[in-house]
């Protein structure tokens, strides 16, 4: 994880040699982002594998999944793992991104040492661990991106594989990153959820609805993140609009959106 998170840090600076901008792989960068972030983490690998808030046709769901190990935030196993490790002990001993041990840990450094609870999230996938498309996805998600990186470049050359790669993949990840520091830290809480989660307006924006994380916390179970009209949710737009077409079912949403306390945190 160090030795990836070092290149992929120096690798963004080679936006800054001659001819490798064009509006064209800024474009793929985002579309990729929106698939791998938002169809992949938000909707695939956290509100469907993880927290199994709706259910999808399996190609569909698997579609999901392959977009989520796009992203290249490690196999889809760690991923939920973990996630649902946080929640049984969120800002406590066992959870892996404990908020209350900073900013720095919370936000990426815990990626970079193994911690106790890492070990224990193997018994918390036993619901997925024997499907092989997620197998298949967990075993090969690095070799998936040599195969997008060389897909892009015959399609656009090295523009879009810095633009549509590293660039992508940079912000993709501390986007993500942000859910587990900044929405523990700073924005504001609607509900006592016995955690530090917080509802952080841009974080939303960077990940298409997982930055109402207090929200979350206070009902796991909802598909739905933005609770009021104001909370943008977008990966909750896509779920009504799969549910609308009959493409997502057993949708479970929060039985209520009001405030319980409305404390605003130092922003």
């Amino acid at each position: 994880m160090i030795i990836f998170t070092s290149v992929l840090h120096l690798a963004v600076l080679l936006v800054f040699l001659p001819h490798t901008f064009s509006w064209a792989a800024v474009g793929v960068a985002v579309l990729l982002h929106w698939m791998t972030i938002g169809l992949g983490i938000s909707f695939g690998f956290h509100r469907l594998a993880t927290h199994r808030s709706l259910q999808t046709p399996k190609w569909l769901e698997y579609f999901l999944i392959l977009c989520g190990t796009l992203a290249l935030q490690g196999g889809v196993f760690g991923w939920v793992g973990y996630h649902r490790l946080h929640h049984l002990h969120s800002d406590q001993q066992g959870d892996p991104h404990n908020s209350r041990e900073g900013f720095w840990w919370s936000h990426i450094n815990w990626l970079m040492h193994t911690v106790p609870s890492k070990n224990e999230y193997p018994r918390f996938i036993k619901d997925i661990a024997d499907d092989p498309f997620y197998r298949f996805c967990h075993r090969y998600y690095i070799e998936l991106q040599v195969a997008l990186a060389i897909i892009l470049y015959f399609l656009g050359g090295w523009s879009f594989v810095i633009w549509g790669i590293f660039v992508r993949l940079f912000v993709g990840l501390h986007s993500t990153m942000f859910v587990n520091s900044a929405c523990h830290m700073v924005g504001y809480r609607s509900h006592d959820s016995n955690d530090t989660s917080t509802n952080c307006w841009w974080v939303a924006f960077l990940t298409f609805g997982e930055g109402w994380h207090n929200n979350h916390h206070a009902f796991q179970y909802s598909a739905r993140h933005g609770l009021k009209w104001w909370e943008i949710d977008i990966t909750w737009m896509t779920i009504r609009l799969l549910q609308i077409l009959g493409l997502a079912t057993n949708v479970k949403v929060a039985q209520k959106s009001s405030s319980t306390s409305d404390r605003k945190l130092a922003d």
